[in-house]
């Protein structure tokens, strides 16, 4: 753990538990919070909640500042999130997402109509050489040596506005920034999105990236688990608000 950060304990920071058992906890995930403190946000994220709520998950996982977590999502993306509270299931759940086995799909609303209205986007994404907090896709120059991870996104396209397309996105693989970073790359960025997004504009009522995490299904040793999570009250009153 960086010596700046200090995990503390929060008691105000509301937990929408979806499911709950010995090994594993599931939740919505609200969004405008991170989920693990860092130096430029050291409090306040759903760990210091977690650690409140389940004060015995505080040593589980790899990373101190990460107990119990799995897997990621943005700060701005809303959805289904697994944190484990053993360190045997978060072996377990870590060795299942290491294999591909985890599914999980979003919803997204982009910009513009895509091409092919179901696809596969695979590129290598890297860290940003202009600006740290970016991803970005890395396209073949000569005498270019940067290494990128490979993401797999796969997609299809829900319902068309005038605008804009809803789509049901599958990350088959989970680089960071992933989604936004493949659909960006095509011109059709996530509507919303303050850091990919270069269009100022934006649908009626949205006040954050359009992307929320819907499903979620992975296995413990006793079976499969699978979760929804309907669209949140922040986002789904915009798809009624735009243009056909």
């Amino acid at each position: 753990m960086d010596k700046q950060i200090k995990l503390e304990p929060d008691f105000s920071i509301p937990l929408n538990i979806v499911y709950e058992d010995k090994d594993v906890v599931v939740l919505n995930k609200q969004a405008g919070i991170s989920i693990h403190p860092s130096i430029n946000e050291p409090n306040k994220t759903l760990v210091n909640a977690l650690i409140a709520k389940y004060p015995e998950i505080k040593n589980v996982g790899d990373d101190p500042i990460r107990p119990g977590i799995v897997h990621r999502l943005d700060k701005d993306t809303s959805g289904l999130l697994v944190v484990a509270k053993n360190q045997k299931t978060f072996e377990f759940l870590k060795k299942e997402w290491q294999e591909g086995k985890v599914v999980k799909k979003y919803l997204a609303l982009i910009w513009g109509h895509p091409k092919n209205e179901k696809g596969e986007i695979v590129s290598e994404l890297a860290r940003s050489l202009k600006d740290f907090r970016k991803r970005m896709v890395i396209k073949s120059k000569k005498g270019q040596e940067i290494k990128g991870k490979l993401a797999i996104t796969e997609y299809k396209v829900v319902k068309k506005f005038k605008n804009y397309s809803l789509i049901e996105v599958y990350p088959k693989t989970g680089r960071m920034h992933q989604i936004r970073v493949h659909f960006a790359s095509l011109g059709h960025p996530v509507a919303g999105d303050k850091i990919y997004g270069k269009r100022k504009e934006k649908p009626k009522g949205l006040t954050r990236q359009f992307l929320h995490a819907f499903y979620l299904k992975f296995s413990l040793p006793d079976g499969p688990l699978a979760f929804e999570a309907d669209l949140p009250a922040d986002l789904s009153p915009v798809l009624t608000e735009l243009p056909k």
